[in-house]
């Protein structure tokens, strides 16, 4: 059985912090690229992936519930490891078939003291302690904040048709990759989610939090913080993991 969690305290040096942050852990996909393997229970470095994104919310003093969004069935009988861990500080729901569906679930099941949530893909497994911390604080002043590394690649925006033409090469001083975790006040995502979603699919949170006039800052991340999608993706993991 895996222990990470009972010892956590919710006092500093600097003086007591509020244990009021919530965390959704996005963990609902169902491995399609990877040959229908769900990806979030793959061993990295012999730990499954989803235990690798979890640790180090679950770590930091202001965090108070965690709840992961799993498929449907997956809920009922979940991996050992998981329902070693399924208590009273660790919920787990079924999520939907778009992203948001897993948020809105999570976000229901999270406890009312839960006034700050982050949001997380399960398919990161290396968020950088400092950086949670930093978008805690940032959603703690009132706006919506997103982990994201500046984009160094020179873009081209590709008409769309079967002749990928070049309409322009996009200025990329601006452009920043979003990532996870992003957090938010509870009641800012809770509006998001209840008003930006008829608008249309979206990719992340900060994007229905957008379309309702929220504001939403950047906490600079690392490349390091990178999404497993594809094998080749894993192969990255596990060096990356073997490096730390």
């Amino acid at each position: 059985m895996y222990r990470w969690w009972g010892s956590i305290t919710s006092n500093s040096w600097c003086g007591h912090l509020p244990r009021d942050v919530g965390v959704v852990l996005v963990a609902a996909g169902r491995g399609e690229r990877l040959g229908g393997v769900r990806k979030q229970y793959r061993p990295i470095a012999g730990v499954p992936m989803l235990l690798h994104a979890l640790r180090p919310f679950v770590a930091h003093p202001e965090v108070l519930h965690a709840v992961i969004a799993l498929p449907p069935e997956d809920v009922a009988a979940p991996p050992g490891f998981l329902a070693d861990l399924a208590g009273p500080a660790l919920t787990l729901v079924g999520g939907g078939t778009e992203r948001s569906d897993s948020v809105a679930a999570g976000l229901r099941a999270l406890p009312a003291a839960c006034t700050v949530v982050l949001v997380h893909d399960a398919a990161r497994p290396f968020p950088d302690s400092e950086v949670i911390a930093a978008v805690i604080q940032e959603a703690r002043a009132g706006w919506g904040a997103v982990a994201a590394v500046p984009v160094t690649d020179t873009v081209k925006e590709v008409a769309e048709g079967p002749v990928r033409r070049v309409v322009r090469t996009v200025p990329r001083h601006a452009l920043w990759r979003a990532q996870t975790p992003q957090g938010f006040p509870r009641e800012l995502l809770a509006a998001a989610h209840a008003r930006g979603r008829p608008a249309g699919a979206a990719t992340d949170d900060a994007t229905l939090v957008e379309r309702i006039g929220g504001e939403v800052r950047i906490v600079p991340d690392s490349p390091r913080n990178m999404k497993v999608t594809t094998a080749e993706d894993l192969e990255w993991a596990e060096l990356w993991a073997a490096r730390r």
